[in-house]
């Protein structure tokens, strides 16, 4: 324990915890208060009680009595005072209770505790072998036969943070007693110390409006609420240690090894048009996309400055890439309260030029939340085309002077792997979004790595960069399917998590494409249980990071055996059903607590135009505590969001 620490030991019986832990920290700084329920008078009727007051008390600590540790708000003595440790040593309710009082018990202790535990407190609770009903508890009980500790604290925004043995050798004059109200002490062997710390507070969805170019002009637009978490949060920014950006360096890192290697550092948009979509990206599923109405157009409007024409810059070299990546660093944003809809001239002929199923209704035809880096990628090239050329050029003529003699003959010497020619990797990463069904590995926002290199098409260069991709990522359980015009990169249990293909730009030429899923990839290689704690705000997250450690060492959780909880909602639609937008409200209302959804029913009403629906919603969080009351109040917002926003009737 650290100095200058304040300790409350609540439920004492003879003290001799207290009186023991006194002894151990006596030349330290730390204060310990001990109280207990009983009078005074029958409290110093335990063995040594008296005797253990004492020293408590001629260590600088205090006794109190008659505290109840359910109600610490009340205790005069405690009034305006906080302490860094609560301490609950074999908590029971006496006599012979049974799990469900004592369930009680440690409820309305954690409910009673957090108003005196300080902002970085821990609460710590040991309990017998097996009371806990967690994993840690060998053996383990029936749930429904344990004291569900970790749900308890979770009704006080408490998480489980650690679990390690009771380490009663330690506390040698310790005796501990009250089982069932009497003298006799309970079995500590096995027992177990719980460790618990607050959970950050929820945070509510808001709608964003969203102000950037997009093809040099100046558009607004209104985030979907359920993403607003998700940006401007700067993960892949110069200096940053979140895992997304340290697995992009990782992978640069080993790219550059075969081939010269360039980010971009040009702000791109999040936003595109239908025809930047269907140029580039005619496999994109067009239900799956987050299609936007803008609020303004001014068509006249020209936002880049000096500052933004100085970023489209690009320089190239051998020694170090460019891999900042600032998201979208021309955007700002406000927060809106109305959606203002204007409909923009030419829609309707724009709509008919392209072949994707857009939405019919407005400009959401116009315009999307970006599935994919690549039309912008290609506008970058575009952009920049004469540079890498030159660039391309410029190492190629490098390679063939380095050609070396050998028993006369002459011999080029290999380099990048492909026969002697090196090419260059032109590199952009940053979010992409996809409208997808709530499922424990389908994400609405994920970081995309794109990479497009020029290869003569003798070396194979799909085969090259799947190679070389395998050999940096196969150690984490990443492996290579062949599929038509390239290869697929799986991992289990996510499933796909990036691509390679290639387009022939010529008979000799192939413009190569690398694709890569970053936040499933950082998932893997640094063993997260959950793709949603990339995008926590909570500080131990990233602390575990700040040493830049490899890909392979494995993610500490700092919520340990968070509850699963599972409701069922029922509902009535008109004759159209949009499930997309079912699972947007999802997202927004749950907080993003619901790792699954599941479709168990469906009836079509045979007289009426009407269609039941009938979802099992699994809640579950890695970041925050997730109680049965926390995730009930979260459904029961869900059915009034789809009530007014979707119109359903719910049964």
């Amino acid at each position: 324990m650290s100095p200058s620490r304040s300790v409350l030991l609540v439920g004492e019986g003879n003290f001799s915890f207290s009186a023991s832990m006194s002894q151990i920290y006596a030349d330290t700084e730390t204060c310990i208060t001990a109280t207990c329920l009983q009078h005074k008078d029958e409290a110093l009727r335990h063995e040594g009680a008296a005797s253990n007051v004492q020293i408590i008390k001629d260590s600088g600590g205090t006794v109190l009595f008659e505290v109840d540790c359910t109600k610490l708000g009340e205790c005069a003595s405690l009034r305006g005072r906080v302490f860094d440790r609560v301490v609950f040593n074999f908590p029971h309710c006496g006599r012979k209770s049974g799990v469900k009082k004592n369930r009680e018990l440690l409820k309305n202790f954690f409910l009673s505790c957090v108003q005196v535990l300080a902002e970085d407190g821990e609460v710590h609770v040991s309990l017998c072998n097996g009371q806990g009903g967690t994993p840690a508890d060998q053996p383990k009980r029936e749930w429904h036969n344990s004291w569900q500790v970790a749900a308890m604290a979770a009704e006080a925004h408490l998480i489980l943070s650690d679990i390690h043995p009771f380490e009663s050798e330690k506390y040698q004059s310790y005796k501990c007693t009250g089982y069932r109200s009497q003298d006799k002490g309970f079995h500590v062997e096995k027992a177990l110390l719980h460790v618990f710390t607050h959970s950050l507070a929820y945070t509510s969805a808001r709608m964003l409006k969203v102000e950037e170019a997009v093809e040099g002009e100046k558009v607004q637009y209104n985030l979907p609420a359920e993403l607003s978490d998700y940006i401007f949060r700067g993960f892949l920014c110069s200096g940053s240690v979140h895992p997304v950006r340290l697995l992009q360096d990782f992978l640069l890192e080993g790219l550059a090894e075969e081939w010269l290697v360039s980010m971009t550092t040009d702000a791109i948009p999040f936003l595109l048009t239908a025809k930047q979509l269907q140029t580039c990206c005619r496999d994109v599923d067009s239900t799956h996309c987050y299609w936007i109405n803008l609020l303004q157009k001014d068509l006249n409007s020209d936002i880049y400055t000096s500052a933004d024409k100085e970023k489209d810059r690009l320089t190239f070299s051998d020694s170090q890439r460019r891999t900042d990546t600032p998201e979208t660093l021309s955007a700002t944003y406000v927060i809106s309260d109305k959606v203002n809809r204007v409909r923009s001239k030419g829609a309707k002929s724009l709509r008919s030029a392209c072949s994707l199923d857009v939405d019919p209704e407005g400009e959401s035809g116009l315009y999307l939340l970006r599935p994919s880096l690549l039309p912008q990628m290609e506008e970058l090239l575009t952009k920049t085309k004469e540079l890498i050329n030159n660039a391309v050029s410029h190492r190629e003529t490098e390679t063939n002077n380095k050609s070396v003699e050998v028993e006369g003959n002459k011999e080029e010497e290999p380099c990048g792997g492909c026969n002697g020619v090196t090419s260059l990797l032109f590199g952009i990463s940053g979010l992409v979004f996809r409208s997808v069904p709530v499922n424990p590995w389908a994400l609405p926002v994920f970081h995309e790595l794109l990479l497009r290199g020029v290869f003569p098409s003798k070396c194979e260069p799909v085969r090259l960069l799947g190679q070389r991709l395998e050999t940096l990522l196969a150690p984490y359980g990443v492996s290579l399917i062949s599929e038509r015009g390239g290869l697929r990169l799986t991992a289990q249990p996510m499933g796909s998590v990036g691509k390679v293909f290639a387009r022939n730009a010529s008979d000799n030429i192939n413009h190569v494409t690398v694709s890569l899923n970053l936040d499933l990839l950082a998932v893997l290689l640094f063993s997260l249980p959950d793709w949603r704690l990339l995008w926590s705000h909570d500080p131990r997250f990233l602390k575990q990071f700040e040493l830049h450690p490899p890909p392979g060492t494995s993610f500490h959780p700092f919520s340990l055996f968070p509850e699963h909880f599972s409701f069922d909602i029922s509902f009535w639609t008109g004759p159209t059903w949009e499930e997309n937008k079912f699972h947007a409200v999802v997202r927004e209302a749950s907080h993003g607590t619901v790792e699954q959804v599941k479709l168990i029913d469906t009836f079509s009403h045979p007289d009426l135009s009407q269609t039941s629906y009938c979802y099992r919603l699994i809640y579950h969080s890695h970041t925050h505590a997730l109680s049965h009351t926390q995730a009930l109040k979260f459904h029961k917002h869900l059915e009034s969001l789809l009530s007014s926003r979707l119109k359903v009737s719910i049964r």
